[in-house]
């Protein structure tokens, strides 16, 4: 299972002529060769040849399938043929997220001798401060980077599916701004914050005098979306009679403005979200199922933020640095880190950050110690399983202890529910949806 010198020679100096990096290795992670686009990745690498390539491209001292992540050439020694992944690399240029396209070279017998793996960086997407702000390195988490890299230069439906504060918009913008359409309008439209008088005509636009108060012509969110991308949040609320007309649009690429007699065409790419069961509101008769359909084509999952395990701690990094605002940046002592670490976050992301800042706010020193936490929110209704108690109270095993959680928080904040749902870093209906639920069981 070897390669002669003359063909090794060759494939070398094939390499060497493409502007994409490329790396040749053998089964055993070893870098036989690398092109100079590749090893201007790694400047402070004096040598690559020799090494292997989770040394130099992740720092791991086991290879990737060991240390986490999915590994390209395991996968294609089981499959034997080409293999697609997304990594996070380390690179002279901070921490990049990688499309890694793998491809065996087989010898005369047709054994597997060598791959070729070629290396493609997201565009703008790192893992700390890219500019869709999605950070995290958790498998969870670039698992659905690597959706997000697959279907972004398409122009499928996506449908975002997730808690409520997992990051859905940050995800649908992240999926625009690495399309074809990047420099196109990305237009986000709110479901639930629209009345069904209303929805219509936000959605088309209206000509003069199509309803009582219609005075001049406006543009609907379709026609302000146009060569770019059309976010539907919380799509589950849209009513019955809008979907049938959501629907045309999505078959035809037409629409009508209130009021108006002629079809126009639409030029936008459809990405929607939603918190809500689809496949269950559909058997209910609550949402059309041909829409469901036509916009489930490619459908993405967002992790909760309690199975992303040490994202939690780079998030709060990073959100302390924003709340800092270019100022001193507290941090984190070891205790709090630990009861962060261990909290489930029922708001998610979005309780995360108001926790930071109602923790930076308390805290005059340069520390945020576990004082400063709401030690009063860990119930164990909100611990992640297979965590520590150490820093939680008790709690009656033979009550319901998500409803004991939010009845303490309803009394700390003297039923003022608009305060609460802002802690929680939740909406006031996904808050009113959650109380009324618990007190049915």
């Amino acid at each position: 299972m070897a390669v002669d010198q003359k063909s090794l020679a060759e494939l070398v100096s094939f390499l060497e002529a493409l502007p994409e990096p490329h790396i040749l290795c053998d089964r055993d992670y070893r870098i036989v060769a690398a092109n100079e686009a590749y090893r201007a990745k790694w400047v402070d690498q004096i040598e690559i040849a020799g090494r292997k390539c989770f040394e130099v491209s992740h720092r791991h001292t086991v290879p990737c399938d060991q240390a986490g992540e999915s590994c390209p050439l395991q996968r294609s020694l089981r499959s034997g043929r080409r293999e697609r992944v997304l990594h996070l690399h380390y690179t002279a240029q901070g921490e990049t997220f990688e499309n890694i396209e793998l491809s065996p070279i087989r010898d005369g017998s047709g054994a597997i001798v060598l791959y070729i793996e070629k290396l493609e960086a997201l565009p703008g997407a790192q893992s700390r401060s890219h500019a869709q702000g999605l950070i995290g390195r958790s498998p969870a988490f670039l698992g659905m980077m690597e959706l997000i890299s697959r279907v972004a230069p398409s122009e499928a439906s996506v449908l975002l599916q997730g808690e409520s504060g997992t990051g859905k918009e940050l995800v649908a913008n992240a999926i625009h701004q690495l399309s074809p359409r990047a420099n196109a309008p990305f237009v986000a439209v709110d479901c639930s914050g629209l009345p069904e008088t209303l929805f219509e005509s936000a959605l088309f636009g209206h000509e003069r005098g199509a309803f009582t108060g219609a005075t001049t012509r406006t543009t609907g969110l379709v026609e302000a979306a146009s060569g770019g991308t059309l976010f539907l949040d919380e799509l589950g609320d849209i009513p019955l009679s809008i979907q049938v007309k959501l629907l045309r649009l999505l078959e035809t690429g037409t629409y009508r403005r209130v009021g108006a007699p002629e079809l126009r065409k639409a030029d936008v790419r459809t990405i929607s979200a939603t918190h809500r069961p689809l496949t269950e509101m559909v058997a209910k008769g609550l949402f059309r199922q041909d829409l469901f359909y036509r916009l489930n084509v490619f459908p993405i999952h967002l992790p909760p933020l309690r199975q992303r395990g040490d994202d939690i701690l780079l998030l709060a990094e990073t959100l302390l640095a924003r709340l800092a605002g270019g100022s001193f940046c507290r941090r984190l002592s070891p205790e709090a880190a630990d009861w962060l670490r261990r909290y489930a976050y029922p708001g998610n992301v979005r309780e995360l950050r108001n926790i930071l800042e109602r923790a930076s706010l308390l805290c005059d020193g340069d520390e945020i110690l576990l004082q400063h936490l709401p030690l009063e929110l860990a119930t164990a209704a909100c611990i992640r399983p297979g965590a520590s108690q150490q820093y939680l109270p008790e709690q009656p095993d033979s009550r319901d202890r998500e409803a004991v959680s939010l009845a303490e928080q309803v009394r700390r904040f003297r039923g003022n529910r608009k305060a609460l749902a802002r802690h929680l870093g939740v909406s006031e209906r996904t808050l009113y949806r959650r109380l009324k639920c618990l007190t049915k069981t």
